[in-house]
């Protein structure tokens, strides 16, 4: 019987990276609601602070690194930010499973998968360690694969989704219920992703998740994700429902990174690029907009005052421009 899917509700997360110029925020006071039961993706260009993110989800942000402000609660558990030791190595896997960007790097290459499966159990206190076995030849099968010869392949025998999909088993075995996958379909061919991106929809109907998706694809997100949220230089720059954000996006950068994806059929040069580049810690801006300097809509404003986030309907954008055309 599936347990009821939890909500999770990031609010004022503000993660930090010591430098030689001081803390600087790869996130800055982000605020996120994961519904229960539904897909939200996470979308933005490399650097723009989305891995960071979600590993605040599992407290996982390494040094030089770390959590300065916000919590992160999820319903059952508390404010993961606030866990430490024990507590927070029991709810990794057992409540929060993750699948970690390059599935390879998870992986042990000396041990095969299965070995790895059962020091996963016995770090967990997994008493029936068959049954965890049994459970993961089953993830594994449903998943379009040999469950007992992957269990007993070294990861370098396997293909690159094949891999992926042992990290979303090892994710889901001990019945995690918040999965986060970071950049699910990076480097695979487009069939392997199109698969991949099947098994995520289905495991997550099927298990009742609640599931964030992090990537840079923006069709990705549009193939499994209810709700689709924006990052930008460490903010959260435009969230709402899937459908909504991609048929109207409001935030510029939103609509750059759509007019950029490239189109199948018709004038290729429709297709553009945004200009400039992404920030970098070090560059992003310390006050006013972070996105402003690759901005067509920039205004005098923008160079000094923050956006606030405004609702409207669903959806929430950080933008002075939307303010400006909502109200004239």
């Amino acid at each position: 019987m599936t347990k009821e899917a939890p909500g999770v509700r990031i609010d004022g997360l503000t993660v930090v990276y010591k430098t030689p110029a001081g803390e600087l925020p790869a996130v800055r006071g982000v605020s996120l609601e994961l519904k229960p039961g539904t897909i939200t993706g996470i979308v933005g260009e490399s650097g723009s602070g989305k891995s960071t993110l979600a590993l605040s989800l599992l407290n996982a942000v390494q040094s030089p690194g770390r959590i300065s402000a916000g919590t992160v609660e999820i319903d059952g558990l508390g404010d993961v930010a606030a866990l430490r030791n024990e507590e927070l190595r029991k709810a990794r896997g057992a409540h929060i499973g993750y699948v970690f960007q390059a599935a390879q790097n998870s992986l042990n290459p000396l041990k095969t998968v299965g070995k790895q499966l059962l020091d996963l159990g016995r770090s967990h206190g997994v008493e029936d360690l068959p049954a965890l076995v049994k459970e993961a030849r089953a993830l594994l099968g449903r998943m379009g694969l040999d469950g007992a010869r992957v269990l007993d392949s070294h990861q370098h025998e396997l293909s690159g989704g094949m891999r992926q999909r042992v990290g979303i088993m090892l994710a889901l075995v001990l019945n995690a219920h918040v999965v986060v996958l970071d950049e699910p379909t990076t480097a695979l061919d487009m069939i392997t992703q199109a698969t991949i991106l099947r098994i995520i929809r289905e495991v997550h109907a099927e298990r009742g998740l609640t599931t964030m998706v992090i990537t840079h694809d923006i069709g990705v997100v549009a193939e499994v994700a209810d709700r689709l949220a924006v990052m930008y230089g460490g903010r959260l720059v435009e969230q709402g429902p899937t459908t909504e954000v991609l048929a109207n996006p409001r935030h510029p950068y939103t609509r750059g990174l759509i007019r950029a994806i490239p189109r199948l059929v018709g004038d290729i040069d429709e297709a553009q690029a945004l200009p400039g580049r992404p920030p970098t810690l070090v560059t992003v801006p310390k006050e006013g907009c972070v996105f402003r300097e690759r901005c067509p809509l920039r205004m005098d404003v923008c160079d000094t005052v923050d956006p606030e986030t405004i609702a409207y309907g669903e959806r929430l954008v950080a933008c002075h421009a939307v303010k400006v055309k909502e109200h004239a």
